[in-house]
């Protein structure tokens, strides 16, 4: 019999809980998702990228989110 992997659950956060936790606006969310030629600093490979959660919703995994956070945070600070 295989063994079962045990991962823990993800939790999905919305939009307004990811602009409160990173403190960005909706803007500057969607403008580090999508390059623009107009504003190429804004665009961000490494932002974590949302997933559909409904038909005309979605969400971020949040985990992926504290973990980009933690990243700028070691980058601000000169770590590697």
């Amino acid at each position: 019999m295989p063994a079962i992997a045990h991962t823990s659950p993800k939790t999905i956060i919305r939009r307004t809980r990811l602009e409160k936790k990173v403190g960005l606006s909706r803007s500057s969310i969607y403008a580090k998702l999508k390059p623009n030629p107009k504003r190429p600093s804004d665009y961000d490979p490494t932002f974590p990228k949302p997933i559909p959660i409904g038909a005309k919703a979605v969400g971020w995994i949040e985990e992926e989110v504290d973990a980009w956070l933690d990243a700028q945070a070691a980058k601000s600070r000169g770590a590697r």
